[in-house]
């Protein structure tokens, strides 16, 4: 039997979990991990397969012999801007790990801008007792913008919750019990909903779609009094600038951000000060190590016995 091809693995997060999510993966075939000092200068020749997040900017100059590539998280668009990246099959993360983390994140924000969690923070630390008129959650329309995996699940879940939820994409989707639109119809979409949840890839449409201009196509009359923005899709597609008058100027009541265009958020970002902003630091969905590199494993299996491999990515859409 031929041995097993070598696999890259050029990861820049949680190097402890890498290590960690390493030891048990990938049986039979020697892993060169890249952010071992032990690995530097490795003959990265000859190899089949890499699983990359922002990697080495030498990575393609020396790994000459690539057959297929693994994004490390749910997103592409760090890969497809990659200087030198070779015209190979691209595979993105897909796990119900991922999904379910999303989810989470999707329905906890909703909640708390809902249940008024901000006020009543600010409230806390003010010492004072001030209960304020609750709206039930069947009171708010969420829109959701990205309905693939992530968004379809998100869906689901916000309508157990009892949302009313609305679902916006490229090309019209259906899923029971939540209305839909495509393309065509976002101004439709956008005067219909109270909450608006961003979770679309980086791609040429969405960059920079979420304005000043669509911010004033929000539902103003919504149970909350005013509309609500959460995006853990991706930074690039939100105008800070614009959203950051939206939320001093009342056009938006509040937000809850994932993502940003320049990540780490710089200390001089207003977003830190904010009251009515809720952040957490590119986090929704963290990629469960064990779960990608389980992932990447069935992945390989199905391209050495022959069969398609699953969730590559059209260069063309971004996605």
């Amino acid at each position: 039997m031929p041995a097993k091809s070598p696999v890259i693995v050029d990861l820049r997060f949680h190097p402890d979990q890498v290590r960690e999510g390493l030891k048990r993966a990938f049986p039979g075939r020697e892993v060169i991990n890249r952010a071992d000092p032990a690995n530097e200068g490795h003959d990265l020749t000859g190899i089949d397969y890499a699983v990359l997040w922002k990697p080495l900017d030498d990575l393609f100059s020396r790994a000459t012999d690539l057959k297929v590539l693994f994004s490390g998280g749910a997103g592409v668009d760090h890969v497809l801007t990659l200087p030198g990246l070779p015209d190979l099959p691209l595979v993105r993360f897909v796990d119900h790990t991922l999904t379910t983390r999303m989810s989470e994140w999707i329905v906890m924000q909703c909640l708390m801008h809902l249940r008024q969690h901000l006020t009543y923070d600010r409230q806390q630390r003010e010492k004072k007792w001030l209960p304020l008129t609750q709206p039930e959650a069947a009171d708010l329309n969420v829109g959701i913008t990205g309905m693939g995996v992530l968004g379809s699940d998100a869906a689901r879940k916000l309508k157990v919750m009892g949302f009313n939820v609305l679902g916006w994409s490229k090309s019209k989707k259906e899923i029971d019990g939540v209305e839909t639109f495509a393309a065509d119809g976002l101004d439709e979409f956008l005067g219909k909903t109270d909450i608006l949840v961003g979770l679309l890839p980086l791609t040429a449409e969405t960059r920079n779609l979420y304005d000043a201009a669509l911010f004033s196509k929000l539902r103003k009359t919504g149970a909350l009094g005013a509309p609500v923005f959460i995006n853990a899709g991706r930074g690039g597609s939100q105008v800070e600038a614009d959203l950051i008058a939206a939320l001093n100027d009342g056009t938006l009541k509040g937000a809850s951000l994932d993502v940003f265009q320049t990540e780490p958020l710089p200390a001089a970002s207003p977003f830190w000060a904010m009251e009515h902003v809720i952040m957490t630091p590119h986090a929704a969905a963290d990629s469960d190590t064990y779960a990608l590199f389980a992932h990447v494993e069935r992945q390989i299996e199905r391209f050495e016995s022959g069969e398609p491999l699953e969730h590559v990515v059209a260069r063309n859409a971004g996605y």
